[in-house]
Order: structure tokens, then sequence, then C-alpha cells
């Protein structure tokens, strides 16, 4: 009897481990924190004198198992998301972590440049080569380039600009053969590739890859943005307002805790993001103050599709307004959009 009893727990106990681990595919996104940025923000010889704090906020997102499958029809703190909402079209847990990690890297060099742009400050560009951030299935590439490689030379012939990778490439037939020298970690590869007409299409020629310039910052002041383990680009607002701080002089804060999110274009555009209704939920459990939103305008033709969509700003007034929360949330389109809210804030 005893012996049979320990056999009903055992099975019981497999069964929750099972219920609570077993890895579905598709996501659950919940709210995630704020981390103020004075510590990940390194400026050299930077001001130091604020009195309040800029702050990015994050989501938390992972793999659904059939627990939180199931408490996601219940709870307003846990959002699920179909796998396709998450990952591109043949994009792996992997290719999708480093792709979130390159969004991250674009979305730190474009806060500097538009901090330096702003403060007025030297700043240099410079091409270090094409960053792969998808490899098209059944493309020319499949099986010899990775998401994450960097592509600095064809043939030899070292690239010295996006155009000029597009240019070797489109001189080219289907059926020629190249050799790419390729940085993958700390290893360069010479990587040969016979080229093929990309699919979907009757005559260009390609190696099937979707990519990105890389291009590394030399600014004087040096600064550097360490982020860790938090990717994507939503933080790019906040870099941009906290690197702003320490270069000038002034305190941009007026004393005042405040977040926000919104991606940072290279014009200074603050770009939509996904999950503001959590951050904003945990910009509130963490006590900020103000709360910068994107007020986005969607084009007619995604309202038309998808009409119950509404800006980054509207979702988030409407989270803020839910949860009664005392936090001022304030729709910025750009980055002036927040400098000129900040101007007319009083000392607090």
């Amino acid at each position: 009897m005893k012996m049979r009893k320990w056999g009903i727990v055992a099975i019981i106990l497999a069964l929750v481990a099972v219920l609570a681990l077993y890895p579905l595919d598709m996501y659950i996104s919940r709210p995630g924190g704020a981390y103020n940025l004075k510590p990940l923000v390194e400026v050299v010889g930077g001001d130091q004198d604020e009195q309040g704090t800029f702050s990015l906020m994050t989501i938390a997102i992972g793999k659904a198992t059939p627990i939180t499958y199931a408490f996601s029809h219940v709870s307003d703190k846990m959002k699920l998301l179909p796998a396709a909402n998450v990952r591109r079209h043949g994009e792996n847990d992997e290719e999708y972590s480093i792709r979130q990690k390159k969004l991250m890297t674009d979305s730190k060099m474009h806060a500097i440049s538009v901090a330096f742009e702003k403060t007025g400050l030297p700043i240099e560009r410079i091409f270090k080569g094409i960053y792969i951030v998808g490899v098209v299935p059944e493309g020319a590439a499949v099986g010899k380039l990775q998401v994450g490689d960097l592509i600095q030379s064809i043939d030899q012939k070292k690239l010295s600009s996006a155009q000029e990778f597009m240019d070797e490439i489109g001189d080219k037939s289907a059926g020629e053969n190249v050799s790419l020298q390729v940085k993958r970690g700390g290893q360069v590869l010479t990587i040969p590739l016979q080229l093929q007409t990309l699919p979907g299409t009757d005559k260009r020629v390609g190696l099937g890859i979707q990519f990105e310039e890389e291009i590394e910052l030399r600014t004087e002041p040096k600064v550097d943005i360490h982020t860790e383990d938090i990717g994507g680009p939503s933080a790019g607002l906040m870099f941009t307002l906290e690197l702003m701080n320490r270069l000038l002089d002034e305190d941009l804060t007026k004393g005042y805790n405040i977040a926000g999110t919104g991606e940072m274009l290279e014009d200074g555009t603050v770009g939509r993001i996904g999950g503001i209704d959590f951050k904003v939920i945990a910009a509130d459990r963490q006590d900020i103050e103000i709360f910068f939103a994107p007020d986005d305008e969607l084009p007619i033709e995604v309202k038309r599709k998808n009409p119950q969509l509404v800006s980054n700003y509207e979702e988030a007034k409407t989270t803020a307004d839910k949860i009664g929360t005392k936090m001022k949330i304030v729709p910025v389109k750009t980055v002036d959009d927040a400098l000129r809210y900040l101007e007319q804030l009083e000392e607090k």
C-alpha cells in the first residue's frame, strides 16, 4: 500500500513538472521592470549631478508552458503571443535572441548619434561590414552563412559601404562563385558560395540574406552603454535623454523619476514599440512620476486591416486610467518633444 501511495505521488509530481516546465511553441509576456540608466550609461568626464532619474522599461517574455498558457486566459498581467508574433518565419530561438541583441545595439547607436548631434559634439561613423539578421530559406546562403555573421569582404575586396556590397553582388550572375570573408564570433572565416536567383523572384541574384550595416561610432567624449542581457530597440529614447543629461551641464530630470519607451530613429523620431501596456504597469509599481510614450500615427491601410489598433500613447493612457496611476503619461513624436516638455517642467 505504501509503495502504491508513493507511486501516485511520483505521478502527480511528474504531471506538475510537465505542466509547469514543458515549453509550448508560443510565448507569454508580463510586466518587467524599470532600470535606472545612470549606472548603465558611461560618459567619460560627463556630468553626474542629476537629482532625478531616467529609466528604461522592460517587459518579461518567455516560452509558454501549459500552466502559464492557462493563467494567461484569466490574468490581465499576462499576455499570450503566438510564435509568429515574436519570431520571424523560419527563425529559431537562438536567431531570435541574436536579432534582439542587434536591435539593442542599433538602438544604442542611434541614441548616441542623436544625442551628439543635439549637443553639437563631434562624432565619427566607421563602416565595419554587412551584418546578417536573417537567412532566406532555400537561398544560396543556407548552410553557409548564419544570423550574426559579419561580411567584411567579397573576393578579397574589403567593403566600404552597404551600397558597395549591393553593387558587387548585383553585377554578378546566377551560378557565379564568390569568396566571402566573414567574422563569426572571434573567428574570421573564408566562405565560398555560389550565387542563386533569389527565392520568389525571376531574375534577381543574391546571397539570400537579410542584412544591415554594422557601424562603429567614435565620439569625444567617449561613451558606452552597458545593457547586458536586455534586447530590443525600445530603450532608444531614454538612452538619448540620459546621454544628453550627462553631456550637458544642466539637469534635464529637474529632480523627477522619469521613464519611457520608444525606438530612437536616426532623424530623432520616436518609433512605435510593443508591450507598452505592461511597461506602464511596471513603471507605476516602481514609483515613476513621468512616462514618455510614442505618439505614433498608424497608416490608414494598417488601421483598415487592424481597426482595433491604437497609437502607443493611446494604449498607455488607457492602461494608466485603468490602473488609476498618478503617473503623468506624456505623448512624444520626436526627441525634441520630450526635450520641450522637460524644459517647461518646474524644478521639483
